[in-house]
């Protein structure tokens, strides 16, 4: 039996350039939102190898485990809309 073949995400070339923008960020409150959002994106998702691998080199870097990025990443979320649209003025999750 064969292993499954990878999948393609349909969001993968946008988050592609925001892994690219992390990946020589420091951990500031938008990259870490921005972290967290990705990883919980791609942590089980059959694909995208090396936005997986950038993402963990990312936090490697930061020095930080994902524990504590979720749990700063929630302190920031109920501080305030770290995904308020400006034009809109609604979240932006995507």
């Amino acid at each position: 039996m064969s292993a499954p073949k990878d999948q393609s995400h349909p969001l993968y070339h946008t988050d592609r350039q925001v892994v690219d923008q992390l990946v020589t960020s420091e951990p500031h409150d938008h990259a870490l939102a921005e972290w967290a959002r990705l990883q919980i994106r791609y942590q089980h998702f059959p694909g995208a190898r090396d936005i997986q691998r950038d993402l963990a080199a990312t936090l490697a870097r930061w020095g930080l485990s994902e524990a504590e990025v979720f749990q700063r990443t929630q302190a920031i979320h109920r501080q305030g809309k770290v995904y308020r649209s400006r034009a809109a003025g609604q979240e932006d999750w995507n």
